[in-house]
C-alpha cells in the first residue's frame, strides 16, 4: 500500500501567485489628498451653484419667490416663466403671474444671435487662418515687426475701440443691422492669429515643400494641405469665437435699436427693464437666461476636451 504525500509548495512561488491574483491595495488617503479633493469639490459646487439657482428661480412663481427667497428648492413650482419667454401666455395670464405683459419676440432674438455669431465665427476664423499662415510661412520684409505690432493689440482694452468702431459703422450706414453688429469682429483678431500661427509653425516644412514641388501654389497649399491639417485648432478657435460672439452685450447694445437686429443678450436687458409695478419678473428673466445660455453650455460640453487639448498643443507629433 502506497501513501500519497501532499505536494510541497514553494513559499516564494505561492506568495507571488497570491500577489498576482489579488487586486492591488488601494492607497491610503493622505491629508493632502483629502484637502485637494475637498477644495476641488468646493470649487465645482461654487461654479455650478449659480446655474442651479437660475433653474430654481425659473421653475418658481414670482409670488412664492418673494415669500420664501432663501429656499434651495423651487417655491410654488410653475412653468409660467418659460411660457412667457416663448409667448405661450396671454397678457392677462402674464400679469396675473407677475409678468410685465409685454411680448418677448424670443425666436426673432434667437435667430439674430445665431446669424450674428455665425457671421463673426466664419469671417474671423477664415481671415485669422490666412493671416496666421502668412506670418508663419511666407517670407516678406518686416514680417516679424508687423507681427509684433499686431500682437500688441492684445494689450489694448476693447472699450477703447468701441467709439471708433461706432463712428465707422455709422458712416457706413450699418447702424441697427446685423452686419453692423458683426463687422468689427468679422476680421482677424490678435489672439486668433497668434493661436493658429503657433500651430502652423509646428507643421513640417517638408510636407509643404513636397506639395510645391508637385506644382501646387501657395494658395492651393493653404486650402488643400494646411487647413485640413489644422482642423482641430480651427474647430477649437471656432467654438471659442462662437461663444464669445454669442455672449457679447455692450457692442450690440450700442448698435441695435429695434427687434430686427436685437440679439438675445440685449433682449434680456430689455425684458428686465419691462418690470411691472409688482417688481421684476424674476421667474421669466431666469427662464429666458437659462434658454439663452443652454446652447452654449451644450456646445462647450461637447467640445471641452478638444478645446483643452488644442490650447496645450504645440505641434504635430
Amino acid at each position: 500500500m502506497t501513501s500519497t504525500l501532499p505536494p510541497v509548495l514553494d513559499p516564494v512561488t505561492t506568495r507571488a501567485v497570491t500577489t498576482a491574483g489579488s487586486k492591488p491595495p488601494r492607497p491610503r488617503p493622505s491629508v493632502g489628498r483629502v484637502l485637494a479633493w475637498t477644495a476641488m469639490t468646493a470649487v465645482i459646487v461654487m461654479t455650478l451653484f449659480p446655474f442651479y439657482w437660475i433653474l430654481r428661480t425659473a421653475l418658481s412663481s414670482n409670488g412664492a419667490i418673494s415669500a420664501d427667497p432663501t429656499s434651495l428648492l423651487p417655491t410654488g413650482f410653475s412653468l409660467g416663466g418659460f411660457e412667457r419667454v416663448f409667448g405661450l401666455q396671454t397678457t392677462k395670464e402674464a400679469l396675473s403671474q407677475g409678468g410685465s405683459g409685454a411680448t418677448l419676440n424670443f425666436w426673432q432674438y434667437l435667430l439674430n444671435s445665431v446669424l450674428t455669431a455665425t457671421m463673426i465665427t466664419v469671417g474671423q476664423v477664415f481671415f485669422s487662418a490666412a493671416a496666421a499662415y502668412a506670418f508663419a510661412r511666407l517670407r516678406w520684409p518686416g514680417r516679424d515687426t508687423v507681427f509684433g505690432v499686431f500682437l500688441a493689440g492684445l494689450m489694448v482694452p476693447t472699450i477703447f475701440t468701441l467709439l471708433p468702431n461706432f463712428a465707422l459703422i455709422k458712416s457706413l450706414g450699418l447702424v441697427d443691422t446685423l452686419l453692423g453688429i458683426s463687422l468689427p469682429s468679422m476680421l482677424m483678431t490678435p489672439f486668433a492669429v497668434f493661436f493658429l500661427r503657433q500651430f502652423f509653425l509646428g507643421i513640417s516644412k517638408e510636407v509643404e515643400e513636397a506639395a510645391l514641388i508637385d506644382g501646387a501654389g501657395k494658395v492651393r497649399v493653404f486650402f488643400r494641405l494646411i487647413l485640413p491639417m489644422a482642423a482641430a485648432p480651427i474647430a477649437t478657435l471656432a467654438v471659442l469665437t462662437y461663444i464669445t460672439a454669442w455672449n457679447d452685450y455692450f457692442w450690440p447694445l450700442m448698435v441695435s435699436y429695434t427687434d430686427s437686429s436685437r440679439v438675445l443678450t440685449v433682449a434680456l436687458g430689455v425684458f428686465k427693464s419691462q418690470a411691472p409695478q409688482s417688481g421684476t419678473d424674476w421667474s421669466g428673466l431666469m427662464a429666458a437666461t437659462l434658454v439663452a445660455a443652454l446652447p452654449m453650455i451644450v456646445l462647450f460640453g461637447l467640445f471641452a476636451k478638444r478645446i483643452v487639448n488644442s490650447i496645450g498643443f504645440s505641434g504635430i507629433k
